[in-house]
């Protein structure tokens, strides 16, 4: 009878050795980021923010709040909308051009791309870097002071930020899918829009989806943070009630921010179902 030493873990100390080094990169960031949650248990903090939460209860419904609301909602839907669509069509081209996808070097190097279409790929790369690397809320405030306020400057700053951020994600499903479809046709002397159209975006087509509808969801959440800076849409209206300490308003609109995000999560799910 053969007898068996104690069972130990082969991937135990690797583990435990990340363990401790994330613990010690964290310690400086918290302590850098001064973070202190004594200091909500401290004094009349609690009884403040008790008195601020009741404040937002119950929820305005009046028939006039209500028809401003409604108008601010479709003014948010309307710049994530816009500026999503305005990003696609800066994305989806530029993540062909940076995407190793369709190198024709590639095909006759076993898969490798060559050097010099490494290099021409790079500054469309860096132009999607630019694109992403400012928040939208920089980019609101500046076209703030060009356009003025209003939509106009939340379209926009959506426009530039998501797409560099849609181009990067694009580019990397382009090459994450099979290759040997779209190697095929272009072997066969196909265009690379038809190597594309039937060779790579059939199999890219539902992550493509369900990160376009995540990054409209952002969008919308983007729009109302940027309404603070008078982009308009439900964010600006948030502003108003706070500084009017309407608590009510506030909580409504809260409410219907809320809905919205459940809107975009059950229409991801349902285009991704239809794909399937």
């Amino acid at each position: 009878m053969l007898t068996r030493g104690p069972l130990r873990d082969p991937a135990a100390l690797p583990r435990l050795s990340l363990s401790l080094l994330a613990l010690f990169l964290l310690w400086p960031g918290l302590s850098l980021s001064e973070l202190d949650l004594g200091v909500l248990l401290q004094g009349d903090n609690t009884a403040t923010m008790g008195q601020f939460v009741a404040a937002f209860w119950p929820p305005e419904h009046g028939r006039e709040f209500l028809e401003l609301l409604g108008r601010a909602t479709l003014e948010t839907l309307a710049i994530a909308t816009a500026g999503m669509s305005l990003a696609l069509l800066i994305a989806l081209p530029a993540s062909l051009l940076a995407s190793r996808a369709l190198s024709l070097s590639a095909l006759h190097r076993g898969g490798r791309p060559a050097w010099w279409g490494a290099l021409l790929r790079w500054p469309v790369r860096i132009f999607l870097i630019v694109l992403r690397s400012v928040p939208e809320i920089v980019w609101a405030l500046l076209f703030v002071r060009a356009v003025g306020l209003g939509p106009s400057a939340g379209v926009l700053a959506i426009a530039i930020t998501y797409a560099g951020m849609l181009g990067k994600v694009y580019a990397e499903i382009f090459e994450s899918v099979d290759p040997r479809p779209a190697r095929a046709l272009l072997g066969s002397g196909s265009p690379r829009l038809v190597a594309f159209l039937y060779g790579i975006l059939p199999n890219a087509a539902a992550e493509m989806l369900s990160y376009t509808v995540y990054r409209w969801e952002c969008a919308i959440r983007a729009s109302v943070v940027m309404g603070f800076v008078g982009a308009g849409g439900l964010g600006q209206q948030i502003d108003l009630s706070m500084r009017m300490f309407a608590g009510g308003e506030v909580a409504s609109m809260l409410l219907t921010f809320l809905l919205l995000v459940l809107l975009a999560d059950q229409l991801s799910r349902l285009l991704r179902g239809r794909l399937a």
